[in-house]
């Protein structure tokens, strides 16, 4: 039997015996011919046949059925819950870490982007450099074969000059003696 069965039933019973408003009926209150006593042992009779079929044990059963089933549903519940929050939990280190990998991309791509433009830099100036000094060799070599064909014509105008001015001052024994003092000279050398 419930706990509380038997004080709810003696609640019940004095309740309706202190308040029994139709206490101005006539005769004898313990009488059959009473209406409210006999309502009373009416009443006390549903209740000891409910005693008897263990219905308050019953009712008291089924509610602590009903507060079992309750309770393990709010513990599957609050289960649950603590599982749904460590899923999100998870996902949400998941894209924290995946947003940290995406920021380091970002920035290891920003900082190739920054190396590669210094180097393409650096290399445009050493092409710039190269061709300039390119450029300077050209100009140089193109000033001294200048130089060379002018004095190369320079000489062979003073040779060809010199030629005629010697034609002309000489006469066929100077041209002999001079001949013969350049072999001599030669076979000086030579030896």
């Amino acid at each position: 039997m419930c706990k509380f069965a038997l004080p709810t039933i003696l609640t019940a019973g004095l309740a309706t015996l202190a308040a029994s408003p139709a206490m101005a009926a006539t005769g004898p209150f313990f009488s059959l011919t009473n209406t409210n006593f006999i309502v009373l042992l009416a009443f006390i009779l549903f209740l000891a046949i409910l005693v008897f079929f263990k219905v308050p044990g019953l009712i008291g059963g089924l509610l602590d059925k009903r507060s079992s089933t309750i309770r393990s549903e709010l513990d599957e519940a609050r289960k649950l819950r603590e599982d749904a929050q460590g899923l999100l939990a998870s996902y949400e280190r998941k894209q924290k870490e995946v947003q940290e990998q995406a920021d380091r991309i970002v920035a290891n791509a920003k900082g190739e982007a920054d190396e590669a433009a210094e180097q393409a830099k650096l290399d445009l100036q050493k092409t710039i450099e190269r061709r300039l000094k390119a450029a300077e060799e050209q100009i140089t070599n193109a000033e001294q074969a200048a130089v060379r064909e002018v004095r190369d014509r320079a000489i062979a105008v003073a040779i060809a000059a010199s030629r005629d001015v010697i034609e002309k001052q000489m006469d066929g024994a100077k041209a002999a003696g001079m001949i013969d003092s350049s072999i001599e000279e030669v076979k000086a050398r030579l030896n």
